[in-house]
């Protein structure tokens, strides 16, 4: 039997309700398989952790996650902690050391939800985000603290290897889908620098994907098509910052954050993966028991298919569409189902089916 080790880091919030969601529903799904098993370790870094020791991830941390398949990932941020102190503590740190270049993105109106336009049943969409340069390179400073001509720098990183690399994946996953259509997102008309390189280096790579139709548009302008022209969209790539607030906005129009996952690739697998829903920690409702779990389902679904077991994933993305069109969903779908219910429910669908 095959088995796949999996480091479980629930972190903060409703992280931590929703990957033992998500664990619960992973080892029945292995369960029914019979084929593979799933071997958790769970990992209390987050910012409680922070709190006690000072730091998000222990000295030896990303070397002892490296021997892990796969990493499972909750969410991480803290009313008590400042954010750029527990996102640059825990997430960036290891999407950076794990060279996890490709984010990607899925987002479509799944069975039984409601999308706010009209036309959302278009959505299909798979928006892949630049994960470890562009605006969230971390390259910048402060000078002449607390003076009034203190000033602070945050630079964008644009280089030929890092866009290349993910441009070049975002052509390979259009080629691999029906639409084969990938359109480019750019702000180079107001960035000229680093985002005149980012397109330039689009063009060069596009000559090596015939078969994929693709076109260009500024980052403002997509918003637009995403809500008025869904249809005309399939695969998109985009910067860090320029992606990370589409598929934001791509979840919403699909129905909920609460329903969206992600795929944080090494794509030459010299590192694990990273897998997570894109929600956030979701203080609001924390301790609740509504939090929705179907992102991290899907999420679950996402590594499953990068660990090699397509057929799984395949079942278990089934599994979360007969409950999303059949069961009671939670609030922020408009139900009033709870993380628990939701959770039965999917495990009920993999043994049935």
């Amino acid at each position: 039997m095959r088995t796949h080790r999996i480091a479980a880091i629930p972190g903060d919030g409703i992280g931590t309700e929703v990957v033992a969601a998500g664990i619960e529903v992973l080892q029945e799904l292995a369960r029914v398989d019979g084929t593979f098993e799933l071997a958790f370790e769970h990992l209390p870094w987050g910012s409680r952790y922070y709190r006690e020791r000072g730091t998000y991830i222990p000295e030896g941390g990303l070397e002892r996650l490296r021997a892990f398949d796969a990493i499972y990932f909750g969410a991480v941020g803290s009313l008590d902690v400042p954010d750029h102190v527990s996102l640059w503590g825990l997430r960036l740190p290891i999407c950076q050391g794990f060279d996890q270049y490709a984010n990607v993105r899925p987002a479509r109106v799944l069975p039984g939800l409601k999308s706010p336009l009209v036309n959302g049943g278009d959505i299909d969409w798979v928006i892949i985000r630049e994960n470890t340069e562009g605006e969230y390179s971390g390259s910048g400073g402060r000078v002449h603290r607390g003076l009034p001509d203190e000033v602070a720098t945050e630079t964008s990183v644009f280089t030929r290897r890092g866009a290349e690399r993910i441009h070049r994946f975002a052509f390979e996953l259009a080629s691999r889908r029906p639409a084969k259509h990938l359109t480019l997102v750019t702000k180079s008309n107001a960035q000229r620098h680093g985002m005149v390189l980012w397109d330039e280096v689009f063009f060069a790579v596009a000559n090596d994907y015939p078969d994929v139709r693709w076109d260009r548009e500024l980052v403002d302008a997509v918003t637009t098509r995403m809500v008025l022209k869904p249809k005309s969209l399939d695969v998109l790539v985009a910067s860090n910052l320029h992606a990370d607030i589409l598929s934001d906005l791509a979840a919403a129009l699909a129905g909920s954050l609460g329903v969206a996952p992600t795929a944080n690739l090494n794509p030459e697998r010299a590192f694990p993966s990273m897998f997570e829903p894109i929600h956030g920690s979701a203080f609001d409702i924390v301790g609740k028991g509504i939090a929705n779990p179907i992102g991290t389902f899907w999420s679950g679904a996402m590594m499953l298919e990068h660990l090699g077991e397509s057929a799984a994933a395949a079942r278990l993305l089934a599994a979360i569409e007969r409950t999303t069109a059949s069961a009671d969903m939670t609030p922020d779908l408009g139900g009033k189902g709870t993380t628990a219910s939701v959770t039965r429910a999917v495990c009920d669908a993999l043994r049935s089916a």
